[in-house]
């Protein structure tokens, strides 16, 4: 018998992507309310109950009250907001953290999707600061450029909007420098770090893709952290994954202008680490990734995958 999968927001960006790359699959059911009551509170809980695992494609405060609707009931739950990410109550949903991250993820009634930033930050810095290689109170900056699809319905709209000229747009648009951006809370606490990063997050002109940048000053680098041995670490701790690509590394970069690209990794569950080298003793690693894919659907499926005791890779390319 097929699992009975409820997608509560089908309609929103995530959502959309989760209900099209279930749709095709024969283990499981997909079970939804008719258009016309998708937004009928009562309907919902009634779906939310009927699932065997329900996948919340919903604003914060909505995906709370959606928790809590089916806190006495045994439906399994993965959560896309950042409502619950950091709670004590839910499993935070990035395997590739450890062994013990996956095991808890399989297991888990309650597990939060990771946000699309902190993917690559947590992927990249986490190992760094566990090793010793960089110290735990050093002041990171990371810069991220990510496709306007990464805001959701209404920065779709404004950015296809013909009206605002933003479609030809030759430069990235920076936004949320103003405030403390809702990723911080998961960077700190699943890298460890000791003090909030500096976080600069930009939309650019193309829909989906996404580039972290967190340049490592030489000053805040421990003894014995060069780019090979920082390499050298990231490479043997995603050895085994099937969705992390730790690229080649170079003293010298030998790449051109479109080896950065924030696309590159568009439309699969991929998200890829580089650690580039700087004369003076500075590093910059870089994460690229699909702020749909691993950044959100891919990783709400891979997850999907893990709780329901399906190949991990299923339904998902690589």
């Amino acid at each position: 018998m097929a699992v009975k999968v409820f997608i509560d927001g089908h309609v929103g960006t995530t959502g959309l992507r989760i209900h099209e790359a279930l749709a095709a699959r024969s283990d499981i059911e997909l079970i939804a309310p008719a258009e016309a009551d998708r937004k009928i509170l009562d309907v919902r809980r009634d779906f939310l109950r009927q699932a065997d695992l329900a996948i919340l494609c919903l604003p914060d405060e909505a995906a709370r009250e959606a928790v809590a609707s089916v806190a006495a009931g045994d439906t399994r739950i993965i959560d896309a907001s950042s409502a619950h990410r950091v709670s004590l109550d839910f499993v935070y949903g990035l395997p590739e953290i450890s062994d013990l991250q996956r095991e808890s993820i399989r297991e888990g009634r309650l597990v939060a999707n990771p946000g699309c930033y902190p993917t690559s930050v947590i992927l990249g810095l986490a190992p760094l600061l566990e090793e010793g290689f960089l110290r735990k109170e050093a002041p990171i900056t990371i810069h991220a450029l990510s496709g306007y699809s990464g805001g959701g319905r209404q920065l779709i709209e404004k950015w296809e909007d013909p009206r605002g000229d933003l479609a030809g747009l030759p430069f990235e648009a920076p936004y949320a420098f103003d405030r403390q951006h809702k990723h911080i809370a998961e960077m700190v606490h699943f890298c460890g770090l000791e003090q909030a990063p500096y976080f600069l997050p930009a939309v650019g002109p193309f829909a989906s893709g996404m580039r972290v940048e967190i340049p490592l000053h030489a000053s805040f680098l421990q003894p014995g952290a060069t780019g090979a041995t920082i390499h050298a670490l990231l490479k043997d701790r995603y050895a085994s994954e099937l969705f992390v690509k730790v690229m080649p590394f170079s003293e010298e970069f030998l790449g051109d202008e479109k080896t950065l690209d924030p696309g590159r990794w568009n439309g699969t569950n991929a998200v890829s680490l580089s650690v580039l080298p700087h004369p003076d003793g500075h590093i910059l690693l870089v994460g690229l990734l699909d702020n749909l894919g691993k950044g959100a659907a891919g990783a709400a499926i891979q997850n999907l995958n893990l709780m329901l005791g399906f190949p991990e890779d299923t339904g998902l390319r690589a």
